[in-house]
């Protein structure tokens, strides 16, 4: 049997549960980024074989820096927040450490999502 919760949708809107919350959200957000791109890549594999125009649009939208930015973003991000869950689920004891390894978690996604995301601009420059 579920919870029961009497929580009216303006109460769950002001909800301020930062670096927890946040993280929550976005491993969501970057797990049905991953789940969307697969699907539409499959998608227009199998339309391109056909020779369908809609292939090459699609293909064009795989190689705009915008797009890769957002899908490094979703795979990173849900990788390593994956990685900060798997560690904390393996051992319990650090659950009373969770707001750090958020932190620790944010650094290394900032560190390494700025190299991504500077690489995919400088090649993007290139191509021009």
């Amino acid at each position: 049997m579920g919870l029961k919760r009497d929580v009216s949708l303006m109460t769950a809107l002001r909800y301020k549960g930062q670096g927890p919350f946040l993280t929550f959200i976005l491993h969501r957000i970057g797990g049905m980024g991953m789940a969307i791109f697969i699907t539409v890549h499959i998608l227009a594999t199998f339309v391109e074989g056909r020779g369908w125009k809609i292939g090459d649009i699609i293909g064009d939208i795989y190689i705009s820096p915008f797009f890769q930015i957002f899908m490094i973003f979703c795979v990173l991000f849900h990788a390593i927040n994956g990685m900060r869950i798997t560690i904390l689920d393996l051992f319990p004891s650090l659950i009373l450490h969770h707001r750090k390894a958020i932190m620790i978690e944010w650094i290394i996604f900032i560190v390494l999502y700025s190299f991504a995301v500077v690489t995919i601009i400088t090649t993007a420059i290139g191509r021009l």
